[in-house]
């Protein structure tokens, strides 16, 4: 079986994924920044429907580049998706990450007014100053209090990164961020997940160098 495997230097682990990667997109083609999105989300995830389920709103992938560039912050729906952020190179862009989901005051907010916590952490970023970039990879609840803010001009965001993961107002919830005329990157239907809104975070800041 040894003779099935393919040895790669660990510093070439990446390069080479990449590779097989595009091998395997075929004739589906992307222009940049939105092709390394693609890529980076379906080697985070190994699924290849991320080549056709992301949907970017016009120049979206490169307004929020220009926002991150005069140091727009990241606020997250979960302590995953912050964690995988690279905190370093966006603070280095004069940006900062947030998440608001185990703050206290988040908790004690969310259950008197019976609400999501994701909600109210929507909200306290909506509060931020400068811009701001709303990475969503749990919560659909976080997208229509977004929307609903929006709708109320209380917010506008840089960018929303709208990828909700499971069963429940996921598909709904995307929908209503799509029909916004606020810049954002969807994955469409019910994949996403918080490991996917950090790698397109990521891939937005590595594309500033």
């Amino acid at each position: 079986m040894l003779d099935e495997i393919e040895y790669v230097k660990p510093a070439d682990i990446e390069k080479r994924s990449m590779e097989i990667i595009m091998s395997e997109l075929g004739d589906k083609t992307f222009p940049e920044p939105e092709l390394s999105i693609v890529k980076r989300c379906i080697h985070t995830s190994a699924d290849f429907d991320y080549a056709d389920n992301l949907y970017f709103s016009e120049n979206s992938a490169k307004i929020a580049i220009e926002a991150l560039k005069r140091g727009a912050s990241i606020v997250t729906d979960t302590r995953m998706a912050y964690s995988g952020i690279n905190k370093k190179r966006l603070e280095a862009l004069g940006g900062k990450a947030y998440c608001f989901m185990d703050a206290p005051e988040v908790a004690k907010e969310a259950a008197s007014r019976s609400v999501t916590r994701a909600s109210v952490c929507m909200e306290k970023g909506a509060a931020l100053t400068g811009e701001v970039i709303f990475a969503v990879g749990n919560a659909p609840t976080a997208l229509i209090r977004l929307y609903e803010m929006i709708q109320a001009g209380q917010v506008k965001p840089a960018l929303i990164i709208g990828v909700p993961v499971g069963f429940v107002n996921v598909v709904e919830s995307k929908e209503l961020v799509m029909k916004t005329d606020i810049p954002c990157i969807v994955a469409r239907g019910r994949k996403g997940g918080s490991n996917i809104a950090a790698t397109i975070c990521n891939a937005l800041i590595y594309a500033c160098d």
